[in-house]
């Protein structure tokens, strides 16, 4: 079993390891692993060994360290890193010149991360596969030829396969939660504007104004690295409470949402994890659309609109906008992208309002319950596919061809409502391909989320690695 960050820090700690020859162990295994994983994708390796040193120095002279002093970690190639920059997988912003850190990487080096690499992402972290023309694919720990999701892929890939013992990544449409999901580790997507995105790209920096939907967040391997790493970047800390008496909704039928049974199977499991150790679950369905998947449109249009602005050149923007469709068709299709991408401010707006709703919705639902146990995606990791586009991709669940944008439909309330989720390991195929459940909870109460997800981790046991 891989050591978690706790355990890792407390031997740098009591100097059972130094930071140098801790440093040197991650970049072993990143040469090991790298020719089929291809996770880690930039590296600063004179800086990391040099910051490395500087702190071993200081522990020896007993110099007060920050609570992530010595440990090795990495970051999503959408944060600019101080002789990093970002390049999100975007031809055109290779080579963009100096840059200083992230406001949320500033945060992590600050309490003494050592960061040495940035993880792989796909074109402008457009999609839930990690593969770019600059850095080629990143490929799943448990089977390199599916995917480790996206768009914060080389994220979680790296921590399942050991390079890296914490990650920090981004999400607007499931990127922390599905490829956590696919390989077996921990994600964190806080409550909306809770953590700074100054310093994500896209857009650039001279463009960047804050952005609706987006977040950054912690991932790790276990729950307590995952509760770790977010206290450190949100100064948010909390001690871990009993999960006796919680009230929790499963969460599983959704006109329209369709479901792989292994992944069904999995929620149900989690869900008497849960019971066993005192949480009050029953199946019950959140306010998102009463069945109808208004609440996915609500988000669709959101989405869409940002990503349209933040992602599309002025010239592909045009492009959309004079052939724009009358209505928006089919959601998860291209015409649905083409209609919201160039959507007008009054669109915006009237989309706003809606979501303003279902949040009010929501909040008055969640009067009577703390939590929602659900799945993250309609699959495990699936086999990589990157011909065509988002929009015309179909996904194999259980047999069946849908549009492969139904990978958006459990991630949606949680992003479209600003609602903080975590996704959580919560076993395996019979394949071995890990399966996760997402948590989603009250604005504000990740700390509640964090304890779920330890009662699970306490319940069903941590991932086995991958071989």
């Amino acid at each position: 079993m891989l050591p978690s960050a706790r355990e890792v820090l407390a031997d740098l700690a009591a100097r059972r390891v130094s930071a140098r020859e801790l440093l040197d162990a991650r970049l072993a295994r990143h040469e090991a692993v790298h020719p089929v994983l291809n996770a880690v994708v930039q590296t600063d390796l004179e800086r990391a060994r040099r910051e490395a040193a500087d702190l071993d120095e200081a522990r020896a002279h007993g110099t007060e360290l920050g609570p992530l002093a010595g440990l090795p970690i990495t970051v999503k190639d959408c944060f600019d890193v101080a002789g990093m920059p970002a390049v999100s997988g975007n031809p055109a912003f290779v080579g963009r010149g100096e840059c200083a850190d992230a406001a949320t990487v500033a945060i992590a080096r600050a309490a003494g991360a050592i960061v040495w690499g940035k993880t792989n992402t796909p074109l402008n972290l457009g999609d839930i596969q990690s593969y770019n023309e600059v850095f080629g694919t990143t490929t799943n720990p448990y089977d390199a030829g599916r995917t480790p999701g996206g768009s914060s892929g080389g994220s979680a890939a790296a921590l399942a396969a050991g390079v890296s013992d914490l990650e920090i990544g981004t999400d607007i449409g499931g990127s922390l939660r599905h490829p956590a999901n696919y390989c077996g580790v921990y994600a964190l997507k806080p409550t909306w504007d809770r953590l700074p995105l100054r310093g994500v790209v896209p857009p650039l920096p001279e463009n960047w104004m804050p952005p609706d939907l987006s977040v950054a967040g912690p991932m790790a391997r276990t729950a307590d690295d995952l509760a770790l790493l977010w206290e450190v970047l949100s100064a948010r800390p909390a001690q871990p409470r009993d999960v006796a008496g919680m009230r929790v909704a499963l969460w599983v039928d959704e006109p329209g949402y369709p479901l792989a049974a292994d992944v069904r199977a999995a929620v149900e499991r989690a869900g008497d994890v849960l019971r066993a150790q005192g949480a009050k679950v029953e199946i019950a369905t959140p306010p998102f659309g009463d069945g109808t998947g208004a609440g996915n449109d609500v988000y669709q249009a959101l989405l869409l609109a940002v990503l349209g602005a933040r992602n599309l050149t002025t010239e592909q923007w045009a492009a959309f906008a004079a052939n724009r469709p009358a209505e928006p068709g089919p959601r998860y299709r291209f015409g649905s992208f083409a209609f919201h991408a160039t959507a007008s401010y009054r669109d915006y707006a009237v989309a706003a309002v809606a979501r303003q709703r279902l949040k009010d919705r929501l909040a008055e639902w969640f009067t009577s319950w703390d939590a929602i146990l659900c799945p993250v995606g309609p699959v495990p990791a699936f086999p990589h596919q990157h011909e065509g586009t988002v929009f015309d991709r179909d996904l194999d669940v259980d047999g069946t061809p849908v549009p492969y944008g139904h990978l958006f439909d459990w991630i949606a309330l949680a992003t479209a409502c600003h609602a903080p989720a975590i996704a959580a390991p919560a076993g395996a195929t019979a394949a071995g391909l890990p399966l996760g459940v997402q948590l989603v909870g009250r604005w504000d109460e990740e700390h509640r989320l964090l304890d779920l997800a330890r009662a699970l981790e306490a319940g069903i046991g941590r991932p086995a690695p991958p071989a």
